[in-house]
Order: structure tokens, then sequence, then C-alpha cells
């Protein structure tokens, strides 16, 4: 018996066990179905939106590595690229880590001009996945949180408007005059001497 003709009867005795073995495996019963239903994990609940997007960016010239919080929907500038999240998603505490958000990020040209260098999803259990890479800044995403030291940007102009509604009447600058209307004359001081 030749070597190829052992291959050849070797590989029908196979394919024949293989058949067999298939044959019963699809013969047998089935297991019986568990008493109770296992929980079904709830779909489309278990992700939570935030309101702060955390982002790392790196300098390479200097090569400084920087934290900065931007709110959803607020544009945050780093070096020569505008940072701006739309949406910031997260898990529970008690889940497995997924931290996603959708970003924009713009580049200030030398000519001041803005052009769109990046859209789309950043991912913060894979930062290389879909940083931005540029020629001299690197962005990409940390975690998303519900808070931050930050202000939000609403409450820096509620801030401010407080403080301008805080200030008393005298400090706030008059209107300057008209030029058709007459204003009278200041009252000269007495400068008699009175002794």
């Amino acid at each position: 018996m030749s070597f190829f003709n052992r291959i050849s009867t070797g590989g029908l005795t196979l394919a024949a066990g293989l058949a067999i073995s298939t044959a019963l495996f699809a013969a047998s019963p089935e297991p019986a179905a568990p008493a109770a239903p296992a929980p079904a994990a709830p779909a489309g609940s278990d992700r939570v939106t935030n309101p702060v997007a955390e982002f790392a960016g790196i300098d390479k010239i200097t090569g400084r590595i920087i934290t900065f919080d931007v709110y959803i929907d607020e544009t945050v500038q780093f070096g020569a690229l505008q940072v701006t999240p739309r949406v910031c998603y997260s898990r529970p505490q008690t889940e497995e880590p997924k931290t996603d958000s959708f970003v924009e990020v713009d580049e200030i040209t030398l000519d001041r001009k803005i052009r769109r260098i990046f859209t789309g999803w950043m991912f913060a259990e894979s930062p290389g996945l879909n940083a931005v890479e540029h020629a001299v800044y690197d962005v990409w995403l940390k975690e998303c949180k519900q808070k931050s030291d930050v202000p939000a940007p609403d409450a820096a102009k509620a801030d401010a408007t407080k403080a301008d509604a805080s200030k008393p009447a005298a400090a706030k600058p008059k209107p300057a005059a008209t030029p058709d209307v007459a204003q009278p004359d200041a009252p000269e001081p007495d400068t008699t001497d009175a002794n």
C-alpha cells in the first residue's frame, strides 16, 4: 500500500467517524429546561448620560500632558485645537466600564481659519483607537463625569449677571448726555473766607 493510499483511506475513516458522531449528537435528547429562566439584562437602560467629558491632551513641543473638563456642547480651546463634546456616555459602577463620547475637534490655522479635523466617537477604554493626532497636539477621552470643579458655562453667566445686579446704582456709569440737550452748569464751589 502506498503512502497516498494510506492518506486517502485514513481520510475516509475520519470522515465516516465525523458523520457518525454528528448523527449521534443530533439524535441525543435535548437537556431539560431550567426551572426558572435566568433574568435578562435590561436593554438600553445601562447607559448613563453625563454632563461633563474629561479629556487629556499632550503638547508635543513641551511634552506637557494636561487634563481638562469640558461640558457637553461647550467648546474649550487646547492649544490650536477647539474641542466640543456633543454627548458623553458611561455605564454604572456595577458594570464593566464602557465610556464613549461623540466629539468634534476643530483646528485654528495660522491664517485664523477654523478647519474641522475630527468628528466621531472617542472611547476611554481604547484611547488610541480614535484619538485626535495633530502635528503638535494630541487629545483623547479619559472619562465622563457627573460633576466638575470647573463651573458650568450657564453658572458662569448667571454669576456675572448677579455681580452686575448687586452693584450699587452710584457705581454704575451714567449715560452720556446727548449734544442737543443743554446740561445745567455745575454750581461753583464757594471760595470766600467766612472768618
